[in-house]
């Protein structure tokens, strides 16, 4: 079931502070935003230099607060490998935080959560192919095609890590 939902995919194409206060509750509030737990991690984006929604995504990333730095690479095959990607998810574009590989066009929500949450065994996450309505895949209509977020393991193990 889920190499077919990968098939599919592939075709279609945190802070502390005391609590009682309104001004405490905001500030512990802004603490736990992904923006704040991530604003200080370097991120890089590995594309390749023909592709333009790659820019589309690491602009999503800065604004979400990551210190991005885009890296073209005409070899992105050879990245994926050198990565960990299994062949199965790749995208167009592959990143790197803190540790962890990002492939292609993940939420960033999904990001800061595989950053906050680092579950035993996982070396990253993918959105197979370049699903239309992904972030940096949006179109002018709005349409959203489904798609899910693949968690990889470094022997080539796959689930689902948000459907």
């Amino acid at each position: 079931m889920l190499a077919g939902a990968l098939a599919s995919g592939a075709l279609t194409f945190l802070g502390c502070s005391p609590s009682g206060a309104p001004e405490a509750e905001e500030e512990q509030a802004k603490n736990n935003s992904p923006r704040t737990s991530t604003s200080r991690l370097a991120m890089t984006v590995y594309r390749d230099p023909s592709c333009g929604c790659c820019q589309n995504w690491a602009k999503i990333a800065r604004d979400a607060g990551y210190q991005v730095s885009v890296r073209d690479d005409q070899d992105m095959p050879g990245v994926k490998r050198r990565l960990g990607v299994p062949e199965a998810l790749a995208s167009c574009h592959t990143a790197e935080v803190d540790g962890l590989v990002i492939e292609g066009h993940v939420p960033l929500e999904e990001v800061a959560r595989l950053i906050r949450e680092r579950p035993a065994g996982v070396k990253g996450i993918a959105v197979p192919g370049m699903p239309i309505g992904s972030p940096g895949m949006e179109v002018p209509d709005g349409t959203i095609q489904s798609f899910q977020v693949i968690a990889f393991d470094g022997a080539g193990n796959v689930s689902v890590f948000r459907t």
